[in-house]
């Protein structure tokens, strides 16, 4: 990983504090960098890389766009750092619990995979990426859940069709078999 890079995801890292992933003891950080890892098989973008790292940081700590621009505008020139907040904002889910609590999660995957479907190839193929990622290890750790996450997920690339279409058909193979499994 590059230094900048580097810089981004220690950024991402202490953003995410002590959070750690669900179903393992690992600290959050080990999923944005495999979904850049992943992402990095596909292009070699700046700001998609970028964005990969810092991905779920709005919608799941208390930093917010702007600080990521404030932090991003110290290391990136302003026209990169301000891509890579947008490809951010474009992945930060809108239609949550919190904002829409008279919806069920049908309905709230439901709209934001709608919106999802209207966001930027990048953004789409980083979404990939995320998904993918997820989609690993739910099985094993949450089968019930798992069956339904992956079911939205499949949902969600029936219309979020603009990103990488190598990594696209990827996810879409890897959810297939999954579901098979079940």
């Amino acid at each position: 990983m590059d230094a900048i890079l580097e810089k981004i995801r220690d950024f991402a890292d202490k953003a995410h504090g002590e959070q750690q992933r669900k179903y393992t003891p690992e600290r959050y950080i080990v999923h944005p960098v495999r979904v850049m890892e992943i992402c990095r098989q596909y292009t070699d973008s700046l700001p998609v890389l970028a964005a990969a790292l810092l991905h779920d940081v709005i919608e799941d700590t208390p930093v917010s766009e702007k600080d990521i621009a404030a932090f991003l505008k110290t290391i990136l020139p302003e026209n990169t750092a301000l891509h890579t907040v947008q490809l951010v904002v474009e992945l930060t889910d809108v239609y949550v619990k919190q904002a829409y609590p008279q919806w069920n999660r049908a309905k709230r995957k439901q709209e934001e995979t709608l919106r999802l479907s209207g966001t930027s190839a990048e953004a789409q193929t980083i979404k990939y990426a995320d998904i993918l990622d997820n989609s690993r290890e739910i099985l094993q750790y949450d089968p019930h859940f798992g069956r339904r996450f992956l079911k939205e997920c499949k949902a969600m690339l029936t219309l979020a069709t603009r990103g990488n279409r190598e990594l696209y058909k990827r996810t879409l193979n890897a959810i297939d078999t999954a579901l098979k499994s079940i």
